[in-house]
């Protein structure tokens, strides 16, 4: 069980594992409508880094700070420009085109695909009240499944039973729930909020 569970991690984390932790993708969450119909807000969108980008590419890119761009994450289509020069780009559902220029050092990546509502789960997962009730709901959990004492014959050396008490031996499940909620707590860490 436990060898499934850290093959399906290193699945994850070969395809989807996030790029602060050396994995290919970044996580953005679509806070905007300039967008819509592509992305609506709430969405989750699973950028990756390429090697070029073209018009028509939908990349998640931060402004440039000279032209007045703040340090969130915007998520646009591009609609011209030249790496070397800086990308023109446009929401879908904006009129004109965005005032800032990225570069190819500024964009974060290309759109690989989009989990309509996901990002709207992700920020509930945020909430320093539910990380504190899931911490603690596990804590009690591992004191309640450790408080059991299994009845030993009495002839057992003590240094043997030294031994059985240092070997906790978790159930199957579990490893794999501690699993989903270290991606809980650490993924929405460092998910991007795309304004605009």
């Amino acid at each position: 069980m436990a060898a499934a569970a850290m093959g399906l991690f290193l699945v994850w984390f070969l395809f989807l594992g996030p790029a602060f932790l050396g994995g290919p993708a970044t996580y953005v969450r679509v806070a905007g409508d300039s967008m819509e119909p592509t992305l609506r807000p709430g969405d989750l969108v699973v950028a990756r880094v390429q090697s070029t980008y073209g018009k028509g590419d939908i990349v998640a890119f931060r402004p440039p700070r000279h032209t007045g761009g703040s340090s969130a994450a915007v998520i646009h289509r591009i609609v011209g420009g030249s790496p070397d020069e800086g990308f023109v780009m446009q929401g879908d559902n904006n009129e004109g085109k965005d005032p800032w220029r990225p570069t190819q050092e500024d964009i974060v990546g290309e759109m690989w695909f989009s989990v309509p509502g996901a990002g709207r789960l992700l920020a509930v997962l945020q909430s320093p009240l539910l990380l504190a009730g899931l911490a603690s709901g596990v804590a009690v959990f591992l004191v309640l499944i450790g408080g059991e004492e299994k009845k030993r014959p009495r002839d057992v050396s003590r240094t043997k039973r030294c031994a059985r008490a240092r070997s906790l031996r978790l159930p199957r499940g579990l490893v794999l729930w501690l699993l989903l909620i270290l991606a809980a707590v650490i993924v929405p860490s460092r998910v991007h909020t795309v304004r605009h």
